[in-house]
């Protein structure tokens, strides 16, 4: 009698075991249906967010990622002040002391080879080993493909106006003959120079910026983009749709 209870309870024991697994197998596939959808879910809700110019990657992947990237967005403090220090100095000698090109290289060439000598001949004497000067060798390959981008992005440029100019686009020839008077515009303030230092302090604030306050950049941009849709709207239904399409035929005239 003793033993068919003992099977009896070993019997039960094992259905109880079965029934949890059950249960656990179906909680835990449940709960990873669950974390799918939530999953999903998420996706979709950061897939709707609206994101200036359109961009899916972060800003850090649009500005190529690696060094440079890590230098407009200050991820490298010491690297970044260093070119940031140094483009500025080049800008004040340049333009407020008004420095000469030649005449900078010349000094700091004249100044850097009297120091190497003076250091190269008083070794002998003082019993000190003489300066390394290193050998610099520009490799052709490097050389070979930089001219090989420099090439690409020219035609590249160059096919963009030819396109533009077609006449097949009436919205982003708008935008070029803008921007191209912004910067005639600009260029009566400045010269090259000036100009070209407020880009490059331009190029290392407006995006570490931007990274700092996205989602408040974002949000202004997307009503300022349905804005500037409806003015477009308005302007090519009271302006644009009465220029005629098409190309001329030629007129013969008596």
């Amino acid at each position: 009698m003793a033993d068919k209870e003992a099977e009896k309870e070993t019997h039960e024991s094992l259905l109880d075991k079965i029934t949890e697994k059950l249960g656990g197998d179906d909680s835990s596939s449940s709960d990873s249906s669950d974390d799918d959808h939530g999953v999903t879910a998420a996706s979709a809700a950061k897939a709707k967010i609206y994101r200036l110019f359109g961009r899916e990657k972060p800003v850090h992947k649009v500005l190529g990622g690696g060094k440079p990237a890590d230098v407009f967005l200050w991820r490298d403090k010491k690297l970044t002040a260093g070119v940031f220090g140094s483009v500025t100095i080049i800008w004040v000698l340049f333009e407020l002391v008004e420095y000469h090109l030649l005449t900078l290289v010349c000094h700091i060439l004249m100044l850097a080879l009297a120091l190497l000598f003076v250091w190269s001949y008083a070794s002998k004497f003082i019993n000190r080993a003489p300066p390394r000067i290193p050998e610099i060798v520009i490799p052709e390959d490097v050389v070979l493909s930089v001219a090989s981008a420099i090439i690409t992005d020219l035609n590249t440029a160059s096919a963009e106006l030819r396109a533009i100019a077609s006449g097949k686009d009436v919205k982003k020839f708008l935008a070029v003959i803008a921007a191209l008077e912004l910067l005639s515009v600009l260029g009566g303030y400045f010269n090259f120079l000036t100009l070209f230092y407020i880009c490059f302090v331009l190029l290392h604030t407006v995006p570490v910026l931007y990274e700092k306050y996205e989602d408040q950049v974002d949000a202004f941009a997307e009503k300022a983009e349905a804005e500037l849709k409806k003015q477009y709207a308005v302007f090519e239904a009271k302006v644009l749709s009465k220029i005629p399409k098409g190309p001329l035929k030629d007129k013969k005239f008596a």
